[in-house]
């Protein structure tokens, strides 16, 4: 029996193309999807990498081996294939490796209505299913295989995030976007088209080796070409998009990056105008300026463990009308709960149209304290230096310590949070205090424990 442990990963698929798998793997993959959702109809699309329609295709025959209808809507976005999930009602299957270098190609798998599936919603027992095929051979055929049909999603995708925002009557707007030639090329020019808003394109073409940057806007040096020509065109803001276009980061006027942070407070405040009284979701590491500006605003703010199986669990049990991430991901109601980099811009740019001011102004009652974004060390012994930590702080004058994701402590001036990375043998550590003198203090405390 093949060992798939490396490449099936807690929230879905993603390896090495062809050394971890390959189209033969894809259409093993398709199949075990059917037989574990028990679909009788599922949609399939695929980002830019040069192996993806190849696997897509695999995993389609391999869903229509076993039965299913398939709708192939071919290159989209992450969002853009969780909008056919959601707009079509049918569990659906999207090959991209988001960020990942140009070599790993991956599934990410949902039921219908954008319900992720993960190692405990399904994952698990599609992987279990694929390793015994690998060995026994593929099922046979059923009786009735099913059909595929190309179907293209892309303008009522567009018209959907539109119908959500409503950017008419904003003032005339200048956008650097840096699509890192992902699927933001793809995507952007149709949802834009017709608004007021000038785009300047950086990277549009559609490039799965990715010629000029990693499509990762979380690291600074993705965002230097963006920044630089936010800059150099004296535009209003700068948008970057990962590979797979779900994640969106944002750039102010002066070519400076906007916390994720101050963009989920910012979207947060916009869809409480909407929903009065609505729950927020947020994770442990971002702002405090998140829950403050909830509460503000008359929302209820939740605060959840990172990862998004966790942000959408929490989404689905509030029913909350919104929810962000440190790592720029947006969740909203409107969406089926799931993430949208697009329609988190189109906010922003709602935001900024609608009043007269720069962005960095804009932001400025949404970004209250000072970080030290994610400090990584590694270490030998994890839950022994985390103990040590947590010992130094407990029965603190002041401090509250918890554990629902590693160890976050608080005092009045600030806090900090460390936790253990699942995959290599690292502590990561975040710290938020009201000045950037008490950041670096705490940041260089902890470090001392960590790194004893």
């Amino acid at each position: 029996m093949a060992d798939l442990s490396q490449l099936v990963k807690a929230y879905d698929v993603r390896g090495v193309v062809p050394d971890q798998w390959d189209e033969r793997l894809a259409r093993l993959f398709g199949a075990a999807f059917v037989e574990v959702t028990g679909a009788g109809a599922v949609v399939v699309g695929h980002d830019m990498r040069p192996s993806s329609p190849g696997l897509s295709r695999a995993f389609a025959e391999g869903a229509a081996d076993r039965g299913a209808d398939v709708t192939e809507i071919g290159l989209c976005s992450t969002d853009q294939l969780y909008f056919a999930s959601g707009h079509l009602g049918l569990p659906g299957a999207m090959f991209t490796a988001s960020h990942n270098p140009a070599q790993y190609n991956g599934i990410k798998m949902c039921r219908a209505g954008a319900a992720p599936v993960g190692q405990d919603t399904g994952l698990a027992e599609i992987r279990a299913l694929v390793e015994g095929w690998t060995e026994s051979g593929a099922p046979a055929a059923v009786a009735r295989p099913g059909t595929l049909e190309r179907r293209d999603t892309l303008a009522d995708y567009a018209a959907h995030l539109r119908s959500l925002v409503d950017l008419t009557g904003i003032r005339r707007l200048k956008a650097v976007v840096d699509a890192g030639n992902g699927m933001g090329g793809h995507t952007v020019p149709t949802v834009l088209d017709g608004l007021p808003i000038d785009v300047v394109a950086l990277y549009f073409e559609l490039d799965g080796t990715f010629p000029n940057h990693e499509a990762n806007p979380l690291d600074p040096k993705n965002l230097v070409d963006l920044q630089a020509k936010v800059r150099e065109t004296g535009a209003d803001i700068g948008l970057a998009f990962d590979g797979d276009a779900d994640r969106c980061f944002v750039i102010d006027e002066r070519g400076e990056p906007v916390s994720p942070s101050a963009i989920t407070a910012l979207v947060a405040a916009r869809e409480l105008a909407k929903h009065p009284g609505g729950t927020v979701i947020h994770n442990l590491i971002t702002s405090h300026s998140v829950p403050e500006v909830v509460r503000e605003h008359g929302g209820e703010p939740v605060r959840t463990r990172v990862g998004h199986s966790f942000i959408k669990q929490e989404m689905a049990r509030t029913g909350a009308i919104f929810g962000g991430e440190h790592s720029a991901h947006y969740y909203f109601r409107d969406f089926w709960n799931a993430d949208t980099g697009m329609l988190a811009a189109l906010h922003v740019l709602a935001a900024l149209g609608e009043q007269a001011g720069p962005l960095s102004e804009l932001v400025r009652a949404y970004d209250r304290y000072a970080a030290s974004g994610e400090i990584n060390s590694t270490v030998a012994d994890q839950p022994g230096r985390m103990a040590a930590v947590k010992a130094a702080y407990a029965g603190g004058e002041n401090v509250t310590v918890d554990e629902l994701d590693g160890l976050t402590v608080t005092t009045p001036d600030w806090w900090f949070n460390l936790r253990a990375s699942n995959t290599e043998p690292l502590l990561r550590l975040n710290v938020e205090a009201r000045d950037a003198a008490t950041v670096a203090r705490v940041r260089d405390e902890v470090l001392a424990v960590v790194r004893a």
